[in-house]
């Protein structure tokens, strides 16, 4: 059943459970169904060579765009350290070893967001690592690119989402801990197209990330 904004602000809870690496149990997480979940993590693949801990921030002032070729188009994602130089860092070193490529977009919610970044395309998985918390210095709106998380301190992984409408802004700001690294500069008619695609919040058939690379503006 597609769910409308309004719709899923007002849903009770959704509960998730899986096994932490970075704790080494079982844990459950609970996550208002308008909100981007994460929650636990697996490992990467080995042959990827992807990091294996938090990687380094990115440097302040710098940039990097980041290309998503998929089934339904291709966008950019501007990376600004300056935004969450934590986050930019981890983001942009899992696009360049190539731990994106293939990953689906396992969570469509209509004139909310798309998420991915998930390897097991479950919502219950990451890069077998979580990195440290950031504050939220701007707004979130339509093309804001931000990592998702669980309501834990330091929960984040690899898992991101694109907000699809302005309006999402106000659930988002409700919590105003999912750190915003960047915004879609190019394609967000392919972000649409995705969103649009979808034939349930968890989709029967999710667009994968067929290709993810990264550059120097």
């Amino acid at each position: 059943m597609t769910r409308t904004l309004v719709a899923a602000v007002l849903v009770g809870a959704l509960a998730l459970a899986g096994c932490s690496t970075t704790g080494g149990g079982a844990r459950a997480t609970t996550v208002p169904a308008s909100s981007p979940s994460a929650a636990a993590t697996v490992a990467p693949s080995a042959a990827r060579a992807c990091p294996t801990s938090q990687p380094e921030p990115l440097p302040a002032g710098e940039k990097r765009v980041v290309k998503v070729e998929t089934a339904k188009g291709t966008f950019e994602i501007t990376i600004e350290a300056d935004l969450s130089p934590i986050a930019a860092g981890n983001f942009v070193a899992l696009a360049t070893c190539g731990y994106y490529d293939g990953i689906v977009f396992h969570r469509i919610v209509p004139g909310f967001v798309i998420q991915g970044g998930d390897p097991t395309g479950s919502g219950t998985g990451g890069p077998g690592y979580e990195i440290q918390d950031e504050p939220v210095t701007t707004t979130y709106r339509r093309g804001t690119v931000a990592m998702a998380r669980t309501p834990a301190p330091n929960s984040v992984g690899s898992q991101f989402f694109v907000v699809l409408d302005d309006a999402a802004r106000a659930p988002l700001e409700s919590a105003n801990t999912y750190q915003i690294i960047g915004s879609v500069t190019s394609g967000m008619e392919a972000v649409d197209a995705i969103a649009a695609a979808a034939d349930a919040e968890n989709p029967t058939n999710p667009i994968a990330m067929d290709k993810v690379t990264v550059s120097t503006p």
